[in-house]
């Protein structure tokens, strides 16, 4: 358990958290990818109402959490390909879902995007903390 841990920059960790959870907030709104995403899903952004979807919203977090964490795991133990390999395989996982689902071309961008996005961001809140 301890190679999970040990010498893991948790502040940078934290930051990469909120920092890719506000990032998937604003890619995911109508100021940006929100409506094309909508499109290519069949989902009714109008339909949503005034409430945010709390159940989808915290796995979002828990999960951008591990992501985090895996990045500060390979950050710790100087393996940051190992970190690059697991946003790629990530990506392709969810381009493979999209295709399978038959999403649009422009909603599985989008998702496959956010993920390698967000990797970045993580990986430089380990470089800059």
């Amino acid at each position: 358990m301890s190679e999970l841990t040990a010498n893991v920059n948790w502040i940078a960790v934290v930051a990469g958290t909120v920092l890719s959870f506000l990032l998937g907030w604003l890619w995911y709104s109508t100021k940006l990818f929100g409506v094309k995403w909508a499109a290519g899903n069949n989902v009714n952004l109008a339909g949503s109402g005034d409430t945010m979807p709390v159940g989808p919203l915290l796995l979002q977090l828990v999960a951008t959490f591990f992501l985090a964490w895996i990045i500060g795991v390979t950050a710790a133990n100087e393996a940051l390909m190992t970190a690059f390999l697991v946003l790629i395989t990530i990506t392709l996982l969810i381009a493979a879902n999209g295709v399978f689902a038959k999403k649009s071309s422009a909603a599985i961008w989008i998702e496959s995007s956010f993920i390698i996005v967000m990797g970045i961001v993580m990986i430089a809140c380990h470089a800059v903390l």
